[in-house]
């Protein structure tokens, strides 16, 4: 461990986290471990299986706290070429330098639309690599007859998104044997919880309901500018390049990262007190039940001239749709009290250049998906469609024509001689 991080944590209280990894093992089949978030869980999957110095390739059309959790376990993101259609991992445009530098693979899964897992495990198992799931948006989400989360090496799980809990996550692992070994990683890196967190925790539901119910959105998020709570006003979170480069002498380690890794959530790594156990325990119970209200309005979603192809329906976190003027659709969703999140753009390598990754050798169609991509709530699937048809919202077409090819297609991978 770096210095400054062992020792901190805590017991998790009762037997409530081994409720919750019961659970999602009856989901998965592989052994669950109950992490704080899914930022955290995918640290301590890079820590466990990747020496510092190694080179881990990952989709540029990502959540810009994902790359500074790459950086901080002390290695090197690598951005990929991208399937215009779902900015999943493009296998056969990735050059075979690229795969012979890899130390690890990363899938996104973005919005739920899965990676070509059965293609990656492969390719990675062929140059004897550890693949790991960024799962975050893919609970319920399948591919090659398999759970997303049930192809790599570790997959690391929100509970913040299908679920609804804000907080909490999962590390699933492949390989049983390692569980005690990772629950040992996790409680030197755990911080203490804080009884101020837990309490913001408890009444946060009952605020945010006060806000919609009062139609409080605008004034609630002008009150956090002004005493400087947010930390984004753009998509993407300041990149900071001199504090940034400063930072990779600490790394391994989360502490030297930390303004980067925590944004939008800074108990990523505290441990759960019992209030916020339960709450999620009630969560999850009910994730079923939302599943299929979200697999019901992709469906429909993907139905309308704003899609592009896809395969079978997923239970989707968010649909991506495609419309020639993003801004304005965002807009006219806005005055129907529908908020537009999970934007990436621009692309990571754009974003951070090659000082602190190494960029996709074929960027277009990231930069085409992170520009276009309106990635709308399928639980509020009718009245995006009505918002969009008043609005004259007009579909863009994918460059170049290109159709989704299937996830468990074949094709080449990397080749050696």
């Amino acid at each position: 461990m770096a210095s400054g991080e062992a020792g901190r944590g805590s017991a998790r209280p009762g037997s409530q986290p081994k409720r919750l990894e019961e659970t999602m093992r009856g989901r998965l089949g592989r052994d669950c471990v109950y992490v704080p978030s899914c930022r955290f869980g995918l640290y301590v999957a890079l820590r466990h299986w990747c020496p510092p110095g190694g080179r881990v390739l990952m989709a540029p059309v990502n959540d810009d706290v994902m790359f500074f959790v790459v950086r901080a376990a002390g290695l090197r993101p690598v951005q990929a070429p991208l399937n215009p259609l779902d900015a999943s991992i493009d296998v056969d445009a990735v050059p075979d330098r690229t795969w012979a530098s890899l130390s690890a693979v990363l899938t996104t899964n973005l919005y739920g639309n899965p990676d070509p897992a059965p293609r990656l495990r492969a390719v990675c198992d062929q140059l004897g690599i550890p693949l790991f799931e960024d799962a975050a948006h893919a609970i319920g989400s399948e591919v090659g007859g398999r759970p997303v989360g049930a192809w790599g090496d570790a997959a690391a799980f929100s509970l913040s998104k299908h679920v609804g809990a804000q907080a909490g996550g999962f590390l699933a692992l492949a390989r049983p044997g390692l569980r005690e070994a990772v629950e040992r990683t996790c409680a030197d890196l755990l911080l203490p919880r804080r009884t101020t967190a837990e309490l913001a925790y408890a009444v946060r539901p009952y605020a945010e309901a006060a806000v919609r119910g009062l139609r409080l959105r605008r004034a609630a998020r002008a009150t956090l500018r002004m005493l400087r709570r947010t930390e984004r006003e753009e998509i993407r979170m300041p990149l900071r390049p001199a504090e940034l480069a400063r930072a990779a002498a600490s790394a391994p380690g989360l502490d030297g990262h930390d303004p980067w890794v925590r944004v939008d959530m800074h108990d990523y790594r505290a441990t759960a007190g019992r209030l916020r156990l339960r709450r999620i325990a009630r969560r999850l119970d009910r994730l079923d039940e939302v599943l299929e209200a979200c697999r019901a309005g992709t469906g429909l979603l993907l139905s309308t001239r704003w899609a592009k192809p896809a395969g079978e329906v997923q239970p989707l976190f968010r649909v991506p749709l495609f419309v020639a003027d993003r801004d304005a659709a965002i807009a006219a969703l806005a005055r129907r009290g529908i908020t537009v999140g999970y934007l990436y753009d621009p692309p990571l390598d754009d974003y951070a250049g090659p000082d602190f990754t190494d960029l996709s050798p074929a960027p277009g169609a990231a930069r085409w998906f992170a520009r276009h991509a309106l990635p709308v709530d399928p639980l509020r699937a009718r009245d995006v469609v009505e918002v969009l048809e008043r609005s004259g919202a007009r579909p863009v077409e994918v460059p170049g024509g290109r159709a989704r090819p299937g996830p468990a297609a074949g094709g080449r991978g990397p080749t050696r001689g």
